[in-house]
């Protein structure tokens, strides 16, 4: 009921700026035809804000690029909600890095991941670096990225193999790769430094919302069912706390603290929201490996998970024009 009542309260708030009741302090004194302008929003960042997965709708693009930019993502989700209040410009794209954000093309790879699938459309032409949608008219700025750039995808390959050669037993991925965490997460923090930097260089006036990312394994890993392939397969609860509390929490915090350095940008937290609803919990926001019947998902928000996101970044944009 709480959340239904705040996207009221949004929703409500989205009408009434849209409708000029509330008039942003730049359209003061402005035409009406002038108040009634979209703001201009970029969508940018990695998969979890793209969406990729059947879980979290279908592939819209045509043809398709590889991003796999679904219809149930958070940024569809909020231009939905807010539709006539921003204009959206999705570059989001699976499998993104920070500097693919930055300023390095991407390659993208659409459901390529051989042994497992085979994409038909692959491979892929490149697309721009995702900044170069960004500009001195944009106003917002949502960018969620980092997972990659820290190498996530490759401790959820490397993890289940240990954990299924362990039998299920110990921190055999903790013991085999934690040396090199750290290093990983100072090359996160160094990288969405420069991002931020480049990004509120190309958009001086926008307001930066740095999305960071939900919450994926529970406080209880004793929730999770070695070897079912729904949650994290093979992947020993040793290492799922592990994962938790050294990996994945180590980079929320690594974005929150970047975007601490920029006066232009402010943290969209998803951690707190999302508890109890991770992979391993009855009423998930967060696919495992797979989505039954036959749907490969690797640890991806689904629907639920993209809506929560979308109240709360939705919540940050309006703060952001108000």
């Amino acid at each position: 009921m709480a959340r239904f009542r705040t996207r009221l309260a949004l929703l409500g708030s989205a009408a009434a700026l849209a409708a000029g009741a509330l008039i942003p302090a730049q359209f003061a004194g402005a035409q009406p035809a002038a108040a009634a302008e979209e703001y201009q929003w970029v969508a940018l960042g990695d998969s979890y804000i793209a969406g990729v997965i059947r879980a979290a709708g279908n592939t819209f693009e045509v043809p398709r690029d590889g991003c796999e930019r679904t219809d149930r993502s958070y940024p569809q989700v909020i231009d939905r909600d807010l539709g006539g209040l921003f204009e959206l410009t999705n570059v989001s794209c699976g499998a993104a890095t920070i500097d693919n954000v930055t300023d390095t093309p991407q390659h993208p790879i659409g459901r390529h991941m051989p042994p497992i699938s085979e994409d038909p459309d692959y491979p892929f032409p490149a697309v721009p670096p995702q900044s170069e949608a960004v500009g001195p008219d944009t106003d917002v700025i949502t960018v969620g990225a980092g997972g990659n750039t820290l190498g996530f995808a490759d401790l959820l390959m490397k993890c289940p193999q240990l954990g299924g050669e362990s039998g299920g037993v110990g921190t055999p991925c903790k013991d085999a790769v934690s040396a090199d965490i750290p290093a990983r997460l100072k090359k996160v923090r160094q990288d969405y430094d420069r991002m931020l930097s480049v990004l509120h260089e190309r958009a001086p006036h926008a307001k930066i919302l740095a999305v960071g990312y939900p919450t994926i394994v529970p406080r209880d890993t004793s929730n999770c069912s070695f070897g079912d392939l729904t949650q994290f397969g093979t992947i020993t609860q040793g290492d799922l706390a592990w994962l938790r509390d050294d990996v994945l929490e180590p980079l929320n915090k690594a974005i929150t603290d970047s975007t601490g350095t920029q006066e232009a940008a402010s943290f969209v937290d998803l951690y707190d929201s999302s508890q109890n609803h991770s992979v391993c919990d009855d009423a998930k926001w967060v696919e495992g490996f797979v989505t039954l019947p036959d749907q490969l998902s690797f640890v991806h928000p689904n629907a639920l998970g993209h809506r929560n996101a979308a109240d709360h970044v939705e919540e940050a944009m309006l703060n952001a024009i108000s």
